[in-house]
Formats: structure tokens, sequence, C-alpha cells
């Protein structure tokens, strides 16, 4: 058995009275090394179970390269399902029919995940992302900035652990579920944003208008004379009741002249 943890894995194996012959680490850190002797095992006859911590192994968790390395060697890999807070959290969310984007951890840096939910904003699918307790109360901010208020957002806690929790809101109250009990910031969040609702035809190019209309107003000369003087959010406001603009469009804009000009 190559275990991410092999402490973990050795409170399940007692769980069920397991006893594996042999017992490997296998996390992130020496994965490539390990990969190659998992590789000769199997080629030696002997049966290998990969398992990490929680979750599913090659699901933002360790274990891709085991899995590539042995399909490469020509050697069966075989699934055996289990706890997937992915599957776990969509079979519960009651998403609209459709395509579903897993975008596993967005950026730790503000900034650029901020950048990427726009982009994510965009998509005509669902979007799964998975998210840490160090990190869910920003990131629940940062949904309510770039976000409609009322799209639907889905929270799995802790999903297929003792403290499991599934919720189910619009992104303009989510803050108020969390802000409810603390206890709800601690574990690990997965959660499944729906689509946005078809537009009408004569908001569907709205970003590439606002877009055009800040480039025609010089928006962008604007904007970095009014970041010199004051901080980038400020600037934002200024400029929006300048042109009419959305503040938090012009703030992004601000954001992405800002990070090209390093």
């Amino acid at each position: 058995m190559a275990a991410e943890d092999t402490r973990v894995a050795r409170v399940l194996l007692d769980h069920v009275g397991a006893r594996p012959a042999v017992l490997l680490s296998s996390h992130g850190h020496n994965e490539a090394r390990v990969a190659p002797q998992i590789v000769q095992r199997i080629q030696a006859g002997e049966t290998v179970a990969l398992t990490s911590d929680a979750g599913t192994p090659g699901i933002s968790d360790p274990g891709a390269r085991v899995v590539a390395a042995v399909h490469e060697a020509g050697l069966p890999v075989i699934p055996v399902p289990g706890p997937s807070a992915l599957a776990a959290l969509v079979s519960v969310a009651g998403l609209p029919e459709g395509p579903v984007h897993f975008e596993g951890f967005l950026p730790a840096r503000a900034t650029a995940r901020v950048q990427r939910l726009r982009e994510l904003s965009r998509l005509p699918a669902s979007v799964v992302i998975y998210e840490s307790p160090h990190r869910i109360e920003a990131t629940v901010a940062d949904l309510a900035t770039v976000l409609e208020a009322d799209r639907t957002v889905v929270v799995g806690r802790e999903l297929t652990k003792r403290f499991e929790q599934v919720h189910r809101c619009s992104i303009g109250v989510l803050h108020h579920w969390f802000a409810q009990d603390t206890n709800r910031l601690r574990g690990e969040f997965v959660l499944a944003i729906a689509m946005a609702a078809a537009r009408p035809a004569s908001e569907m190019d709205l970003d590439a208008l606002a877009d055009a209309a800040a480039q025609e107003a010089g928006i962008d000369d604007w904007l970095r004379a009014l970041c010199e003087a004051m901080p980038p959010r400020q600037a934002a406001k200024v400029a929006a009741q300048a042109t009419g603009l959305r503040a938090n469009d012009l703030y992004e804009r601000s954001m992405r002249l800002r990070n090209s000009a390093r």
C-alpha cells in the first residue's frame, strides 16, 4: 500500500483490520522518486493500493505521477471509487443541467485569485473549486465582489468526514452563513457555483462593450494617473464617478494594468 501519510493510513487499516505486507509513503514531495519503485513492485507481481489522506488520489491530491508511471509501464490501473469531495458535492448540489468545470484550488494571491474568478464567471458552465480553511473567508469575499449576488453556490465542508456540512444559498448571503458559526470556517471546503443564468441578447456583449468604452474614454491613462496618487480601490471609485463604468470593473482593470507594468 502506498499512502500519502502512513500514520493516517494506519488508522483506516486498523479500523478495517487490514495488514498490508508493505506500507510505503508516497506524497507530493517524494512521489517522483517513489513512482519507479511502485512500478517495479507491480512488475514483480505485487498489487499496490494507492491512497491519499482524504478524497481521491490525483484529484487535487498526490497520486497523478504514480498513476502516469504505471500507465507508461504498460501496467493496469484499476479505479476504486471512494470519497471525493468533487463528486460528492456535485451529486447533491442541484446544479443546472449542463457542463461542470472543476478548477481545483484557486491562486493564493488575492489579485490572481480575483482575476481567475472573473475568468471563471464567464464560462458557460458551473464551476467547482476547493478551498482551505486559511483562505475560505477571503475567497467568499472575492466571490461576492466578482459574481452576481443571486447566483447559487453550494458549500461542502468536511465532506465524508465526521463534521460534514452541505449548505446551499446565494452568493450574496454566503458570508452571513459563515459568520453565524465560527466552526464553519474549519475544515476543508469544496464550493459548487452554478453557471450564470442566460442573459438577454442585449446584454451578451456587456463586458466587451465596457472594455471598448474604457478604451475610448482613455480610462487606462486615467487609472494609471489616479493610482499614482491613491490606492487602486479609491482610484476605481473616482474613475467610476467620472465615466459611469462599474467601480469593480475599473478596479480589476487597474490591477491588470499594474501587474502588466511589472
